[in-house]
Parts: structure tokens; C-alpha cells; sequence
């Protein structure tokens, strides 16, 4: 232990349980403790070799026991000092590392020492980490790294979130990692061009990330420090809502902000020329269904015949279009017309395929009328652009098929303006709540294609997917399956035994039910065992009340994490 800082012991391998190398007990001294997930190292000479080996291991679960009891009711006797019997402390250790790598159990009697400086980050593999980030601290208030290699696409990408809403906070944890991204200094002079997509798909409490939070008190801020990362909100945010349904103008809609807000919408040009219309039909299942022969067939035949004006209208066939519902009506005649219904529709396509084609485009008028237009002027700075490092588009308000559209359209843009480039740098980070929505197991859509490619492209791309979900097992596995970081936060009991959290080992898999709102589990490549941290209170307002001109001017001394909007 001399190249290492050593710390007291805090007990020795047992004897009575049988020590493996991956996994041994430890009898813990009277006069010390150890809590789940303390890092601990063990040495061990072995014959031949000069240098002991070093056995690095995380304590995972522990247990304490009157020694000499029989029966149950024994305690009663041995309190009253009847039998004579003594109490005990065991911890359970699973081994994390061998310096150097040779798999051999501890011996038992050996002494166990915590690891600290050189030797815990030895232990988590963080002396390997070239490039790192801040993802949390642990419960003794250590900071645990996340290898940025493995989520800037170098050695692998993406980021996996599962946990139940409004109690694992996962939106809020997919935050802090972009805050910890853009403040720690690892991405150098290349953080000002990386920017980050967020999709707000609840309430309102992405729409104040520019703004300080009024109840961040001075243990919370100490926590920033401890991450070595400023207390402060993000510098660069653009924020973009769709707008309200009649206006003229296009105010955007939201509730409660209304400045540096744009709204967004698309022309009908642009609905035409780069094919949306599927979007439309974004269900999952739709592939299984008839008519989506008519929608990719309509869909080309806009691209087509449709010719834009300047102020974003179409004109088809001799009509001019403005709005969508008047769009919607030349579609529907040329397909009920006897002459172009082949042409449109296709071959062979019967009239009850094109009359549920008909009624589904209809529907979807109200869901769409105000996302795509002609109608208003200069429609061009109502384009979603990323000029700001952070652009928040909120989609909270819009029923399920309208954020569907809106997720598809803004995903395919910005994945081909991507391709387009060929250059992986800058970085984009997209993140995604509601995975399982947009990306399901079964069936498909052209947002699940899109959130695919992306999965399995992006790392070249240097498109980097954030998804969550509260049920990984809903997802589609490529989906999952191309995430280097994996993250659970609190889990349903019957979520947690899927397979899909097979990387959770058992103890991991029953804590991750109790878990409290800022505590998640980390699984990342260079680890065998997860690693569960805490993540302090947002320092940017997450609602309207937290909005204030300094961090820390609050007398709140309650659960920060109470309350807060998933």
C-alpha cells in the first residue's frame, strides 16, 4: 500500500463464507463502519511474485448478527445477559479490480482498508479516464466521473435513462449531464460550438433554464463545488413554442413566459418539398396498415406538382393554398377524382384504402393547422435554428400526434443537415423524454427509423441521443442496446426484473425501488459495477416560482428535490 494514501483498517476477509474472486465478506471492526457502496482494497502476496496484488471490490449489501444465538428469541436472553453472545457486522464486497490482473479470492484475515485518493480512482477505473466529466457524488461525497469517451462518440455514445415519472427525475439528471458537458472544461475550446436539442414534453419547467434558481440554498451550491462546476444557469438558451391556435400573427404558446420566446410552425412549401406528410401517420403501427401505400404516394406526388410561393403557400393544380385545411381539400379531390386518383393514390389501391387515408388526413387537421401554414410573413424566422448553444422546443401543449409530427420533423431535419456536413464535430446532443413513445418495441414509424439511424449512426455523426423513458423494456433494444451510459432511477418493482436491467446487478436492482428524487444508478463500459450517485439541485429555475436574480437568496431548508416538476 505504500504507492497508495492508506486509510485505517476497517476489518478483514472472512473466513467462514467463502471468498471468489469476484465477490468475498468482510467482518467489520467494532470501532469502524462501512455503508453500501464504500470503496475498499485488499492485498494479497502470492508465491513467486514480489508485489502483492491489489483487490479492489464496492461494498453492495452488509449484515450484522448475534453470534452464539440459535433461535430468534435468543436476543431477549442474550439482552438480559443471560447468553453470552456477541454482535457482528459483515459487508458484502464485490470486486471491481485487480492491480495487476490476476483473479485470485482474498485470503481470509487479510486486512481491508477503504480506498481513498489514487486508490479509489483506481478502484473505479477513473485513473483510466483521459477525458471526464462530473456525474454525480457519492453518498460520502466523493465525485464519480463519467468517461466522456464514452458519450462524445470516441469510443462509444448515447445515454439511456429509465425510472418512474415524477420520482426518478430523469429529465433533471439528462440536464445536469449537459450542464456538467459545457462547465467542466473537458469538451476545451470545442464547448462553444457543442449544442444540445432538448424536446420539453412536460409542463413548462425546461422554458427557465436561463434563469437563476431562488432555492438553490448554500449546501446545494457547496455540492456544485464539490463537482468542481459553477452554481449558474445555462449562458446560451433559445426557447421555442408552437404557436396559438387563430392567431394571425403566430404568438407563441406558453403559459407562464412569454419573453425570448419564438414560435415555430412549417410553411406548406416546406411540408411539401421535404416530404412531412408521413409524419402525420407516425404511429406505430401505421406500417401495418393499408394506406400508408396512399401517404407515400401522395407524399411524392406533392414533392412533385406542388409549386412554392414566396410567403410559404403552395400552388397545385391551378389552386393556391395557404392554409393546411385548404392543402388538405386539393389533396382529397385529386384523389376522388376518377383521372388522377391512379396517379395519386396508385395502382390498384382500392376506394376504402383511400377513404381511411381521406379521414385520417382530415383528422388531423386540428392538430396540425397551426404547425403548418402560409399565412404568416417572413415564416423564415419562425424556423427552429440552433443558434444558441441550448435550444428548448416545447411540445408540452400539442395532443400526442402533433408532438409526434413535430419530434419527426425536427429530428430528420436535423440528422440530414448532419449527414449533409460529414464532419462529427460539433457535437449535438439530443434529448428525448418519452422514449417508449417514439421509439417502441413493436411495429413501425419514421420517427422510430430516424431514432434508429441515430442510435446506430449517430457516434459518427456526432449526434448524441439522451433518451428516457420509465420503461426501458418498452423501447425498441437497438435503441437501448447502442447506449454506452446507462442510468436507472427509481424503478417500478415489476420494471426492475425485466431483462433489459440485466446490468443492474441484484442488490442494485432492489435499491433502484427506494430510491429517493436525486439519486440514480450509473453504469458505464469500464466498470463492473454500477454506481450509484446523487445529483444536486438544479441551479436554473426548473418553474415559475424557483425564477430568481441570484442563486441562494431562499430560507427553504426542506428536500430540494421536493416538488420538482419531471
Amino acid at each position: 500500500m505504500s504507492e497508495h494514501p492508506t486509510s485505517p483498517p476497517v476489518g478483514r476477509v472472512i473466513g467462514t463464507d467463502p471468498a471468489t474472486p469476484l465477490e468475498f465478506w468482510v467482518a467489520v471492526s467494532e470501532d469502524r463502519f462501512l455503508q453500501l457502496d464504500d470503496v475498499v482494497v485488499v492485498e494479497r502476496s502470492l508465491p513467486g511474485r514480489s508485489e502483492p496484488i491489489r483487490i479492489y471490490g464496492m461494498v453492495a449489501d452488509l449484515r450484522v448478527r448475534h453470534e452464539g444465538a440459535r433461535f430468534d428469541s435468543d436476543v431477549f436472553l442474550i439482552e438480559d445477559g443471560v447468553l453470552p453472545a456477541q454482535v457482528t457486522e459483515a459487508a458484502k464486497v464485490l470486486a471491481t479490480r485487480f492491480e495487476p490482473e490476476v483473479f485470485v479470492p482474498p485470503v481470509p484475515g487479510e486486512v481491508v482498508r477503504k480506498a481513498v485518493g489514487k486508490a479509489r480512482d483506481e478502484a473505479l477505473f477513473f485513473d483510466g479516464m483521459e477525458r471526464r466529466i462530473p456525474a454525480g457524488l457519492s453518498r460520502d461525497g466523493e465525485v464519480i466521473h463519467a468517461n466522456l469517451e464514452f458519450m462524445d462518440g470516441t469510443r462509444g455514445a448515447h445515454v439511456n435513462i429509465s425510472g418512474v415519472s415524477g420520482v426518478a427525475t430523469k429529465t433533471s439528471y439528462a440536464v445536469f449531464l449537459l450542464h456538467s458537458l459545457f462547465t467542466s472544461g473537458e469538451l476545451g475550446a470545442g464547448a462553444h460550438n457543442t449544442k444540445a436539442l432538448i424536446f420539453n414534453v412536460k409542463g413548462e419547467d425546461l422554458l427557465f433554464l436561463d434563469r437563476p434558481n431562488r432555492h438553490l440554498d448554500g449546501e446545494q451550491m457547496a455540492r456544485y463545488t464539490s463537482l468542481g462546476l459553477p452554481a449558474s444557469p445555462f449562458a446560451s438558451v433559445e426557447l421555442w413554442a408552437p404557436p396559438r391556435r387563430g392567431d394571425p400573427s403566430a404568438a407563441p404558446r406558453t403559459g407562464s413566459r412569454a419573453d425570448g420566446v419564438t414560435s415555430f410552425f412549417w410553411t406548406l412549401a416546406e411540408f411539401c418539398q421535404d416530404e412531412l406528410l408521413p409524419f402525420l401517420f407516425a404511429d406505430a403501427g401505421d406500417e401495418r396498415q393499408q394506406y400508408t401505400i396512399v401517404v407515400h404516394n401522395v407524399t411524392a406526388r406533392l414533392r412533385r406538382e406542388a409549386n412554392p410561393l414566396d410567403d410559404g403557400g403552395v400552388r397545385l393544380g391551378g389552386v393556391t393554398c395557404r392554409t393546411f385545411e385548404q392543402l388538405i381539400d386539393v389533396i382529397s379531390d385529386r384523389l376522388e377524382d376518377d383521372a388522377d386518383r391512379g396517379d395519386w393514390a396508385g395502382r390498384s389501391i382500392g376506394t376504402g384504402t383511400i377513404n381511411a387515408f381521406v379521414r385520417r388526413l382530415y383528422a388531423s387537421r386540428r392538430d396540425a393547422e397551426h404547425l403548418v401554414r402560409g399565412d404568416v410573413p417572413n415564416p423564415g424566422k419562425h424556423r427552429i435554428g440552433m443558434q444558441a448553444q441550448v435550444a428548448v422546443v416545447d411540445i408540452a401543449k400539442l395532443s400526442r400526434r402533433a408532438q409526434r409530427f413535430v419530434v419527426g420533423v425536427v429530428l430528420c431535419r436535423t440528422f440530414r443537415d448532419k449527414e449533409e456536413t460529414g464532419a462529427r464535430e460539433p457535437l449535438l446532443f439530443v434529448v428525448l423524454d418519452e422514449l417508449n413513445k417514439y421509439a417502441p418495441r413493436e411495429g413501425h414509424s419514421p420517427i422510430k427509423e430516424i431514432l434508429l439511424d441515430m442510435a446506430e449512426r449517430g457516434r459518427s455523426l456526432g449526434v448524441i441521443l439522451i433518451g428516457a423513458q420509465q420503461t426501458a423494456s418498452e423501447v425498441e433494444r437497438r435503441v437501448i442496446a447502442n447506449s454506452s451510459l446507462r442510468v436507472a432511477g427509481r424503478l417500478d418493482s415489476a420494471e426492475a426484473g425485466r431483462p433489459e436491467y440485466a446490468f443492474l446487478p441484484t442488490a442494485h436492482r432492489q435499491r433502484a425501488t427506494i430510491l429517493k428524487p436525486g439519486t440514480m444508478i450509473l453504469s458505464q463500459p469500464e466498470l463492473p459495477v454500477p454506481l450509484v450517485l446523487e445529483f444536486p439541485f438544479p441551479a436554473w429555475a426548473t418553474r415559475p416560482d424557483e425564477v430568481g436574480t441570484a442563486p441562494g437568496d431562499s430560507e427553504d431548508t426542506g428536500d430540494p428535490f421536493e416538488g420538482l416538476v419531471e
